[in-house]
């Protein structure tokens, strides 16, 4: 891209460079007019109802992982109630 300066160092666009960047813009556009005419006709959007089951899904799946995550918390003992986990007591009788 050609670039002029000013005599206080702004710079001002040659012609060239204009006629690339107004291309490079209509790329753009084209590229917006066709996502768009993709997500409206050509994507199948789910209906109301699988989004629901599909949201209970993740919503269970998230809640059976936070409660592994808990127990293993308990077991190894890094909570900090004061217990030590099971593998904390495990350790002391051997140590």
């Amino acid at each position: 891209m050609a670039v002029s300066k000013t005599v206080v160092g702004s710079s001002i666009l040659s012609a060239p460079a204009k006629k690339e960047i107004k291309k490079d813009m209509s790329k753009f556009g084209e590229y917006v007019k066709t996502s768009y005419d993709e997500l409206v006709h050509k994507v199948s959007w789910p209906t109301f109802k699988e989004l629901q089951s599909s949201a209970i899904v993740v919503a269970v799946a998230a809640i059976v992982i936070a409660l592994v995550v808990f127990v293993m918390d308990v077991v190894f003992g890094v909570q900090g109630w004061g217990w030590k986990g099971l593998l904390g007591y495990f350790y002391q009788i051997f140590a």
